[in-house]
């Protein structure tokens, strides 16, 4: 149900999910459509707005790598100045919220300012992506531990990624936001003592009709100057070498591109 609040209205932190318009969760359509105004992002596929009431206000708020975007300040301040007016928010993020989604963050801004909020999980990338290329993230026999990691550190954070901790954290590392990073990645997993050898798949607009991957080792990606347009995940781990038999999505993305291929 919805608050009916006269003083103030809410926000949602909705979840759209990975891509695939089809993985939208049913409470997420049912907030999307009640909603006044829409707060968007980029990775937010259109076809989750169809959900949307006529007249709703859609305000986009996406950022792309190289290119100028509303900062993160901003976009608390536009979410707390239509509560305040009384109208319900939906804050719609590709993903889910609480992983890599900043949803953290506007949750503290929202509690802070004394506005109503409610959390709407989303199916992660970091899971659908890798199941969408045919990659069980766990699997009895090669792998009982997962670490999710950001690829893309900001300079301002308190505490960056541990690498060297981080190459025998868990049997399978699922690394987002990594498309201009990960061959760095790539050399200092290796330089931290994961073998060479060990499967990387990257997964380019996962779930998407146009979702592309690209496997091999860790060593071809440490070697080579493939150049990977974002958005992009990236899964090492045994579990990898299990995509072979276990694709199944969009024959037009298989079988995987051999990472010297390049994405652009």
């Amino acid at each position: 149900m919805f608050d009916e609040d006269t003083q103030s209205g809410k926000v949602y932190l909705v979840g759209a999910g990975p891509g695939d318009p089809r993985l939208l969760t049913l409470r997420a359509a049912e907030v999307i459509q009640a909603s006044d105004v829409i707060v968007y992002d980029y990775l937010v596929n259109p076809e989750v707005l169809a959900h949307a009431r006529r007249g709703v206000e859609l305000i986009y708020v996406g950022k792309r790598a190289g290119q100028k975007s509303i900062s993160q300040e901003e976009i608390n301040r536009l979410l707390i100045h239509h509560a305040l007016a009384g109208r319900t928010v939906t804050r719609l993020k590709g993903g889910d919220p609480f992983i890599f989604g900043r949803g953290g963050e506007e949750a503290l801004a929202l509690a802070e300012a004394g506005i109503d909020w409610e959390i709407i999980p989303g199916i992660s990338s970091g899971i659908a992506a890798a199941a969408y290329a045919g990659i069980p993230l766990t699997h009895r026999d090669h792998a009982s531990s997962v670490a999710f990691i950001t690829g893309h550190d900001s300079e301002k954070k308190r505490r960056a990624v541990d690498w060297s901790r981080m190459a025998q954290a868990a049997d399978t590392l699922v690394i987002f936001m990594c498309a201009e990073t990960i061959a760095a990645i790539a050399r200092k997993l290796i330089l931290a003592g994961r073998s060479p050898a060990t499967p990387i798949a990257i997964i380019r607009w996962g779930t998407f009709e146009h979702q592309e991957v690209f496997v091999g080792s860790l060593a071809d990606i440490a070697e080579t100057d493939m150049e990977i347009a974002p958005p992009a995940i990236a899964v090492v781990g045994d579990v990898v070498s299990l995509s072979e038999k276990l694709r199944w999505f969009d024959h037009h993305t298989y079988p995987p591109r051999p990472l010297e291929a390049q994405a652009v």
